[in-house]
């Protein structure tokens, strides 16, 4: 029966024989072979990590929480990645509005605030032609 201040990882094993413990992890039994000396194979410091990490987060705010996430090379590579496509699809918007803009010559590389600039000056002059 657990306290509530004890948790099933504070628990002593259940297994009276330390073998059957150590049979799917590969090491010896009492020795600490391969188990890095704590008596436990891999996969268990892996899940006990995993747990502390979910334990040492739940105090923290939701903006500090965010802040973690956010700093994960996973989510970083995600981000570049949205941003990337973010910016290719800024650049085509660019690149077709110059293509309706009037300038000499023709194929004159502009700046995008120069597109920007242009685009209004030719709108006020239609909006001008339209008007007389």
């Amino acid at each position: 029966m657990l306290n509530s201040d004890q948790t099933e990882i504070d628990l002593p094993p259940a297994h009276p024989e330390s073998e059957s413990v150590f049979s799917d992890c590969g090491g010896r039994a009492g020795t600490g072979e391969d188990t890095g000396g704590l008596g436990l194979c891999p996969q268990s410091r892996v899940a006990e990590a995993g747990d502390a990490v979910k334990k040492d987060l739940q105090h923290l705010s939701r903006e500090e929480r965010r802040r973690r996430r956010r700093a994960t090379a996973k989510y970083r590579t995600a981000h570049a990645t949205r941003e990337r496509i973010r910016v290719e699809a800024f650049n085509m918007a660019f690149a077709e509005l110059r293509k309706l803009l009037p300038t000499l010559p023709p194929d004159k590389k502009l700046s995008k605030i120069e597109i920007l600039r242009l685009a209004i000056c030719y709108i006020s002059y239609l909006n001008h032609v339209l008007d007389v």
